[in-house]
């Protein structure tokens, strides 16, 4: 049976979207069988991804207003292992109310994880930033979680509220695993940067930020802008690389 893996941040712009994107990408790659759900009512996977308008209109939004079955929201990919779920019409949409309540409160949540699960699929979860109830739904179903993290002055305070916030998840999820932080948007050479993944190391336990850190690279940001998970678009791309070894840490662990 597969497993399901949230990814959350605290914040915007610390490159969830992208590393959701890539890790499901990279996974596939080796052969496992992935279902990314877009879970952010903006709906930034169908951009990374490159998918068409038609084939992202109804998604997650959908199945959980009871519009739409399972079949009719899970959309295949280039990549012969990935299937996705948009966020589906709620992208669209002016107001996310309906949508919220929805994914907090219907059933219908823990059947699609559940129903995906069974077929073999690891679900990976792009999560919305904060720990509004859409988040916290999500952790209440998961049974890993993957926090990545900026490094910016504001990583560590940013990363104690997320880290509260897991563990008060725990509470009602025990079986739920923090596979660790992963520290993104590094800029190699930048003694800021450097000065911040440095302290971010320090100050937490030991064994809880990843070895693996994802550079910033142009190649990364063009990929994103092209519509392709960066392992596929630019192998040789040290951000690829990153992510490439992140599926190999994380691959085992997900069954």
């Amino acid at each position: 049976m597969g497993q399901v893996l949230a990814i959350v941040s605290q914040k915007g712009g610390v490159g969830k979207t992208t590393t959701a994107i890539n890790l499901a990408a990279a996974l596939a790659r080796r052969g496992n069988k992935i279902l990314l759900i877009d879970t952010d009512p903006q709906g930034s996977v169908r951009f990374g991804l490159g998918l068409s308008g038609a084939a992202t209109r109804v998604g997650l939004s959908d199945y959980l207003a009871g519009t739409h079955q399972m079949n009719e929201v899970v959309r295949t990919t280039s990549l012969p292992w990935l299937r996705v779920v948009s966020a589906g019409s709620v992208s669209e949409s002016v107001t996310h109310d309906r949508y919220m309540r929805d994914l907090s409160e219907s059933s219908r949540t823990a059947e699609l994880f559940e129903r995906a699960r069974h077929r073999g699929y690891t679900v990976v979860v792009d999560t919305p930033p904060g720990l509004g109830p859409v988040v916290h739904r999500v952790l209440a179903c998961s049974q890993h979680v993957l926090v990545p993290l900026q490094c910016e002055p504001l990583a560590l305070q940013t990363t104690t509220q997320i880290l509260r916030g897991i563990r008060a998840a725990l509470t009602t999820n025990p079986g739920l695993v923090l596979e660790g932080i992963l520290l993104t948007m590094v800029e190699p050479g930048n003694p800021a940067s450097e000065r911040v993944a440095k302290y971010v190391r320090e100050q937490l336990p030991h064994g809880l930020v990843l070895d693996m850190s994802v550079p910033r690279t142009a190649a990364s940001i063009d990929a994103f802008a092209a519509g392709q998970p960066v392992v596929l678009r630019a192998p040789d791309d040290p951000a690829a690389q990153a992510y490439r070894a992140l599926a190999e840490h994380l691959a085992g662990r997900l069954g």
